[in-house]
């Protein structure tokens, strides 16, 4: 409940996570409260140019910074008020990041596969849980705007084991789970969600 006592009350916060001094708006709102979970869904793919290697440079700083310096930023702020024992801290990645073809977008989130490990021992004393759920394609979502064709589709459905594509309530299971009580003893790892079309390592 927060602090008029009413309870599932959700106050959304805006800031761009990309900018340090925009995160405090974050730990102001959290306050004195404990924070049970961190999941950093910010992100997306973010197109450039390559024409000129100033292009270059900014379209990989931009994919870096929406997907890896965002949950880098609001993870480390939140750290002091994360539950201890028991906190969890999710990372979205991608199945890019496990077998390419997004370019800056798949090097950043294999980034944070990197992070997560490290992240993981560091809190792992503290009783607090880090672990990326990497998503396959998931139909449903903004994420491909108007560049996915039917022809797109059905590539991406025929690459799975399943047969189809996934859909957020996928994704949401597996971050719940991961943020859950049943979890407590997961963590380090990354949890692919992506119908078979990539198998785990």
């Amino acid at each position: 409940s927060d602090e008029s006592g009413r309870d599932g009350a959700v106050t959304a916060v805006v800031a761009d996570l990309t900018d340090p001094g925009q995160v405090g708006a974050v730990v102001d709102a959290v306050g004195e409260r404990a924070v049970d979970a961190v999941v950093n869904n910010a992100g997306g793919f973010l197109g450039g140019s390559t024409d000129s290697l100033d292009g270059v440079a900014d379209w990989w700083r931009a994919n870096l910074d929406a997907n890896v310096l965002t949950a880098v930023l609001l993870t480390e702020a939140l750290l002091p008020a994360l539950r201890r024992p028991g906190g969890r801290v999710v990372l979205l990645s991608s199945i890019a990041a496990q077998r390419g073809g997004g370019g800056p977008y798949s090097a950043a989130k294999a980034a944070l596969h990197g992070w997560a490990y490290d992240l993981a021992a560091q809190l792992g004393p503290d009783q607090i849980t880090v672990n990326v759920v990497s998503p396959g394609y998931v139909a449903e979502t903004e994420f491909f705007g108007d560049r996915m064709t039917p022809e797109g589709h059905a590539k991406r459905v025929a690459a799975t084991l399943v047969g189809r594509a996934g859909v957020p309530d996928d994704i949401a299971a597996a971050v719940s789970y991961l943020v859950g009580p049943s979890a407590g003893y997961v963590t380090g790892q990354v949890l692919g969600v992506n119908g078979g079309s990539v198998l785990g390592r």
